[in-house]
């Protein structure tokens, strides 16, 4: 998780590198008595003794520095390898030193340090060796090669020295002192990086409060404390950071939870208004059936289903008979309150699942009656005739019953010659129009007439 928090820096630049540089100078110290060391105990022995000891001093010298190189180029820290090439260039046994960066995608990089007046002696081996880092474990990449030729003067330099050195003075001045470094360095150094690895190590949400504490210092205000605060530091930002992003996610669900509701509730209210306008937009809002924009939509699905099944597709226009005589008689409301009776009516003769009652005009309704034919169709006009009379609404202006009654026509479809659905409908109200001639109150189906 990113915590967002920024490590804290610990002093300056030159502050960190303190402890790094003393240990360097430390391990070449004693590298370099131990090779004094091997020179004063072999002093008696011939050159090619003191060749091969020469060589051995080398490749310590190596083994030393390697680490440091192969990680300074793997940082791509050029400053630093050539303070290590400085410090390696002025060791007395070396006479040339030379480290060859590997670049992915680029000539190599050659770096030397050779020291004035040192000529190749052919006698003397170059030793060579590749620079390798370990980035993690169990990995390693080879980053450079190291080159070192040893400096023949001072191997000459050496022999004659050497016997004018008290061989076991120097012996037991140089283990002393290597040793007192060793304890020194394990006593203010390693012990408490190992104190300060286990503190992070152990670190947890917690236990951020819980602050370092190096034991058993020697000195003070030094490196190792401004680690220990830069860590003190980093853990009370990083459990203030945590404690905030706690409360902020505590009220992000809070409002998350609150906005799901609102908007839970808003889309209920907008699902059912939209239910509501989807009804009003279909239905009659006097009768209550179909009106004529959802009859529309129906009968051209219909149209085109029977098209393509060839199923029996059969349509009812009804109209009643004398209603504005109705009207002009009983008035407006009563004429309103007709109209939604024999509605009803139609209604409760076709319930079938895809059968559409509509109201197309002021006093028309039609009825679209999916997959019957023209002689089923015209016994549920019967059927629908028959109960609009049965309502027994008195209507005394009408010519052909003292009760309201429709006129029916129906048609059946015949594709050969219903065209569109326009045709279609215009055979069905031909079949009306001569119903309504015929004396009305009555049914009539369409024959295939012009």
């Amino acid at each position: 998780m990113n915590t967002g928090v920024t490590p804290p820096r610990s002093g300056a630049p030159g502050a960190r590198s303190r402890i790094g540089v003393r240990l360097l100078l430390v391990t070449v110290m004693a590298g370099l008595v131990f090779s004094v060391l091997s020179t004063v105990v072999r002093g008696a022995l011939a050159y090619m003794d003191e060749r091969d000891a020469l060589v051995d001093e080398l490749a310590q010298v190596e083994d030393i520095i390697q680490p440091a190189l192969a990680k300074a180029i793997w940082e791509l820290d050029r400053a630093s390898v050539k303070v290590h090439l400085d410090s390696a260039a002025r060791l007395p046994a070396l006479g040339q030193i030379v480290v060859t960066i590997v670049m992915a995608d680029a000539e190599p990089e050659v770096h030397a340090r050779r020291r004035p007046g040192w000529s190749p002696d052919a006698s003397l081996p170059v030793l060579r060796r590749s620079l390798v880092y370990s980035p993690y474990a169990d990995s390693r990449e080879v980053v450079g090669e190291l080159t070192v030729f040893a400096n023949g003067g001072e191997l000459k330099r050496r022999l004659y020295r050497e016997l004018r050195i008290i061989f076991a003075t120097q012996l037991i001045q140089s283990l002393l002192l290597a040793g007192f470094v060793m304890w020194m360095f394990n006593r203010s150094v390693t012990r408490h990086v190992r104190d300060v690895a286990a503190h992070l190590d152990a670190l947890s949400p917690e236990t951020l409060s819980r602050k370092l504490v190096l034991r058993d210092k020697m000195n003070q205000n030094d490196e190792l404390d401004q680690l220990a605060g830069g860590v003190n530091e980093l853990q009370h930002r990083l459990g203030g950071h945590l404690a905030q992003q706690a409360q902020y996610e505590g009220e992000l669900s809070r409002h998350r939870d609150n906005l799901a509701e609102l908007v839970g509730e808003r889309t209920r209210e907008l699902e059912a208004a939209n239910l509501k306008l989807d009804q009003l937009s279909r239905s009659d809002a006097l009768t209550g059936v179909s009106n004529r924009r959802h009859f529309d939509e129906c009968k051209e699905v219909e149209y085109r289903r029977a098209q393509r099944t060839h199923q029996p597709l059969s349509l009812v226009i009804c109209d009643i008979d004398y209603f504005k005589h109705f009207n002009d008689t009983y008035g407006h409301m009563a004429g309103d309150d007709c109209l939604r009776r024999v509605a009803g009516a139609l209604a409760e003769c076709c319930r079938r699942a895809g059968d559409v009652v509509a109201r197309v005009g002021g006093e028309e309704f039609v009825i679209l009656l999916p997959g019957q034919d023209m002689a089923e169709a015209q016994q549920c006009a019967e059927r629908l005739r028959a109960a609009v009379q049965a309502l027994g609404i008195a209507h005394t202006a009408s010519e052909v019953a003292p009760s309201v009654t429709i006129s029916v026509g129906v048609a059946g479809l015949d594709l050969p010659k219903m065209e569109s659905v326009d045709a279609f409908y215009h055979c069905a109200d031909q079949a009306l129009y001569r119903a309504k001639a015929g004396g009305r109150n009555r049914v009539v189906c369409w024959e295939g007439e012009a």
